[in-house]
């Protein structure tokens, strides 16, 4: 995601840095880049308009200051990112919960936006929150639409009020009213409602979409829309706008456009906040939508913030606990562990996925590392690592040739592969043992050593070499021999 335009906006900076000096002329050749990267991914020109005739006026209204800084390229850098974040709506927003529930949500947007995909996703995400969502389908137009929303919902164990098969047939007015009853006799406290697209916009869809909401009144009417479409996007959500209504954005696939125009878009020309965003086929790949950590993504900073909620997520915090206190009793790092590791690191993501929120994650070397990254490795150890047995986990020095080459066999990988995890996971161990102990770790900083004891100091102090024994029945001489 927006790997093209972080490269770009890269480029355009690094004629600004290591001058002591920035001038009108610097500022405007900047721009200049910046206004080409932005246009080349799609952005709306009056968007790209708007945001480098803001930076021009506040960069020259503060040039002066900007001179005397000690690093003024950091100072057009910050007016850059505020009004980056700007133009991806400021702050973000939640969803507004009614007073009395339950919370009526209704989506709307074209067909192949993945709308319905993007209800089960809404659904999960609601009900991890520890809220009580129901999923009505109500877009009985497309083929197949209510059983797709009904197998989403069995996955992610979610109640679905379906009536009617849909496929053409049945009134989405009363079954979206319907649905909304028996959300309040069952003290559901949010009501999700997916209505019907068509593959362009026309009066057929926009009355049906003003009928149901007329009779719905949902507490948030939000326009899905799939980020590839580019300025089709902004065409869409400009007629929904008109026609319809609509309070917020969710935009969907954002992980398959590499320009992102329509994301950098959206906010400021429909000014409508982007609630949601779908990076991603999983239903876990959903979240709210944070225009500054998107637009830290975009200037290369990375998105560290988001990377750990993601862990904390995905990692049990009993289990965290328990190897935080195993680790600290000084007991022994097991392949068991590791697979429990392994397995949260999954929950996550693809490797390239968690690697690219990153600082530079999308520039330069890192991204050609990320991108040589072969994700299916996460698949192999773990195949490995299950083919063994609970003792062969436990204790790795069991594992002799006969039993290596029959994990191999199991996992369907060759001993070679076997050797090497093995290998690699008890240099890791004994890795992990030194740390625990304060000693650093051969092949890295000294400072390294001291990650599981925060309160020592940051330099480990040199170890001096033992002294050779005296030998000199003279005490005198001994003792200068020694060194007292």
């Amino acid at each position: 995601m927006f790997e093209g335009l972080t490269e770009k906006f890269s480029r355009a900076f690094s004629s600004l840095r290591g001058k002591g000096r920035i001038s009108e002329a610097d500022i405007e050749v900047t721009l200049s880049e910046i206004r080409s990267a932005l246009l080349e991914a799609d952005v709306a020109q009056e968007v790209v308009e708007s945001f480098t005739g803001n930076i021009r006026e506040k960069s020259l209204a503060k040039l002066t200051e900007i001179s005397r800084s000690t690093n003024p390229s950091n100072e057009i850098f910050a007016i850059i990112n505020a009004e980056l974040i700007q133009i991806l709506g400021g702050q973000a927003r939640r969803i507004r919960f009614a007073k009395n529930p339950p919370t009526v949500i209704m989506l709307a947007g074209l067909q192949g936006s993945g709308k319905t995909t993007l209800a089960g996703k809404l659904a999960k995400f609601l009900k991890d929150s520890g809220n009580t969502p129901l999923l009505v389908a109500a877009d009985l137009q497309r083929p197949n639409a209510v059983n797709q929303l009904s197998v989403l919902a069995e996955s992610i164990g979610v109640p679905i009020f379906a009536p009617e098969s849909g496929n053409g047939i049945g009134n989405p007015i009363k079954v979206a009213k319907d649905g909304i009853s028996e959300a309040k006799v069952k003290l559901f406290n949010m009501v999700i409602v997916d209505t019907a697209g068509r593959l362009g916009v026309d009066e057929v869809m926009m009355k049906e979409a003003i009928a149901i909401r007329e009779a719905i009144s949902p507490d948030e009417v939000l326009f899905v829309v799939d980020a590839m479409m580019g300025q089709d996007a902004l065409r869409t959500a400009r007629a929904f706008e008109t026609g319809v209504g609509f309070d917020g954005v969710v935009l969907t696939k954002l992980d398959g456009d590499a320009r992102g125009g329509s994301a950098l878009s959206i906010a400021e020309v429909t000014k409508k906040p982007i609630l949601f965003a779908s990076s991603g086929e999983k239903l876990e790949d959903f979240d709210y939508f944070y225009p500054e950590r998107m637009a830290s993504r975009i200037l290369g900073l990375g998105d560290i913030q988001t990377l750990a909620e993601q862990a904390q997520r995905a990692i049990d915090s009993s289990s965290a606990k328990r190897l935080e206190e195993k680790f600290l009793a000084g007991e022994e790092f097991t392949l068991e562990d590791f697979l429990e590791q392994l397995q949260a690191v999954k929950k996550m993501g693809s490797m390239s996925k968690i690697l690219s929120m990153l600082p530079g994650a999308n520039s330069g070397a890192m991204k050609k590392q990320i991108d040589a990254l072969d994700d299916d490795e996460l698949i192999r150890t773990q195949a490995i690592v299950q083919s063994m047995t609970p003792k062969e986990r436990r204790d790795p020095k069991i594992l002799n040739g006969s039993r290596r080459a029959r994990i191999a066999l199991g996992s369907g990988r060759s001993v070679t592969e076997v050797n090497s995890l093995v290998d690699r996971f008890t240099a890791a161990a004994k890795m992990m043992k030194q740390m625990r102990s304060g000693g650093a770790v051969p092949g890295m900083p000294a400072t390294m050593g001291n990650f599981a004891n925060p309160g020592m100091p940051r330099s480990a102090p040199k170890v001096q070499p033992p002294k050779k024994k005296s030998r000199s029945g003279n005490p005198a001489k001994r003792a200068a021999e020694e060194g007292r």
